[in-house]
């Protein structure tokens, strides 16, 4: 497939293996990162495994946040990570579920597009997932595909049969995955185990797929000896196996990856000719929030703050309003549920700011009332979601009318900084 540049389209696949919540997508849009700075023109993609047709009315403690891209689509979190990370901008291309895909081949059996054919998984339900990667190719030199999911769960299986099938009828210097892995180190023992990470590749492998590069998540760098090792077992070179231990700032991560060598041998494979990657903007980034010249605590006032991913995109807003103003921004998540229990002052005192986001249904609705009021009567910068104040009760009548100095975000704040 030709991009913008006359030339072949080339695609990045990354999966995950162990356990989920490895950092998937922040690898992924690390790689993005480094190849735009070598002066790729990259997009990215997420395929998600589950069958609900979009995350739109998935519960927040269970998924995350939804990203709402410019076109209208309600997609996953990740989307956010690659549009905080890089320049390209998501769209609703860049996100398909295995309920979308399914959803598309019905409605094709409907209209009777496959000419009466036994409608299977393999090709047509394939055939699919490779059009909508492919699709999202379209005018780029590197298209880096994300797999949701963990290698062994069952959904996954027909997407990773899809790229298996595209490396073969691509050119073969057009295609590299990427295996993401955890190394659990065994305080006990005091050593990082590769057994997991031998079964995982096992699993590729079992159904035809060779990962050409390995990246090791862990609590520690790892040593030579373990490269050894997990290059004899899974048939990568050591070369290809990337150390990525726990990072306390998120935005470190490009530059870990970069002093491994990773994004050299991603070009080496793809026989990509460019440039060093300038990293200075991304230097600037971790030295300001490593060093501020200010700090300043923001409450989130929500009720789902069990799982703060359901408020990523406004935690990082938050971040990167901080970094322009040279302030490191400390975080506090709030349960609405709480205020009502305690009171406002118990939980908000000597916060600089409150944030309170909308959300599904009334719990919680007094809480946020109470800790919109208790800004308010004290002059704290306040912002809430127009949904934040929409519940019919006595109370939020009695406050709407003092309301009006609030303002009101959109549901996923944008950022123009990595």
């Amino acid at each position: 497939m030709a991009s913008s540049r006359g030339k072949h389209t080339k695609f990045i696949f990354v999966t995950g293996g162990v356990v989920s919540s490895l950092g998937k997508g922040l690898c992924a849009a690390s790689m993005g990162a480094l190849l735009e700075a070598r002066g790729l023109n990259i997009g990215l993609q997420k395929l998600d495994p589950y069958l609900n047709v979009d995350p739109g009315t998935m519960n927040p403690t269970q998924h995350g946040e939804v990203f709402v891209t410019d076109d209208g689509a309600e997609t996953d979190l990740d989307l956010g990570h690659y549009e905080r990370f890089v320049s390209h901008r998501m769209s609703r291309h860049s996100n398909y579920t295995s309920g979308q895909i399914y959803e598309a081949v019905i409605r094709k059996e409907r209209r009777g597009e496959y000419l009466g054919q036994t409608v299977q998984v393999i090709p047509h339900v394939t055939n699919e997932i490779r059009s909508c990667i492919l699709a999202a190719a379209e005018g780029l030199d590197l298209l880096i595909v994300e797999i949701g999911g963990t290698v062994g769960d069952i959904e996954s299986l027909p997407f990773l049969e899809a790229i298996r099938q595209l490396r073969l009828t691509l050119d073969p210097r057009d295609t590299v995955f990427v295996h993401l892995t955890l190394l659990p180190f065994i305080r006990t023992a005091g050593e990082l185990k590769t057994k997991p990470t031998q079964h995982s590749v096992m699993k590729m492998r079992e159904i035809g797929i060779q990962p050409d590069l390995l990246v090791c998540r862990s609590e520690q760098p790892i040593s030579k000896g373990t490269r050894d090792k997990l290059a004899l077992f899974t048939n990568v070179r050591a070369d290809s196996v990337i150390s990525l231990p726990d990072q306390d700032i998120i935005y470190k991560v490009p530059m870990v990856l970069r002093a491994e060598g990773l994004d050299d041998k991603i070009c080496e494979m793809l026989n990509i000719w460019s440039r060093e990657p300038p990293l200075e903007e991304w230097r600037r980034i971790v030295d300001t929030l490593e060093h501020p010249q200010h700090r300043v605590s923001i409450g989130i006032v929500g009720k789902y703050v069990d799982l703060a991913e359901s408020y990523k995109s406004l935690h990082e807003a938050l971040v990167h309003g901080g970094l322009a103003c040279n302030a490191a921004v400390d975080i506090v998540y709030v349960d609405a549920e709480q205020i009502q229990a305690q009171g406002a002052e118990a939980l908000l005192g000597g916060l600089g700011g409150v944030l309170v986001p909308g959300g599904f249904g009334s719990r919680g609705s007094e809480g946020k009332i109470a800790a919109i009021r208790y800004a308010r009567e004290r002059k704290i910068r306040t912002s809430a979601s127009a949904s934040a104040c929409r519940w019919p009760s006595a109370s939020s009548r009695a406050t709407s009318a003092v309301l009006p100095g609030l303002t009101a975000p959109s549901s996923t704040p944008r950022s123009t900084g990595p």
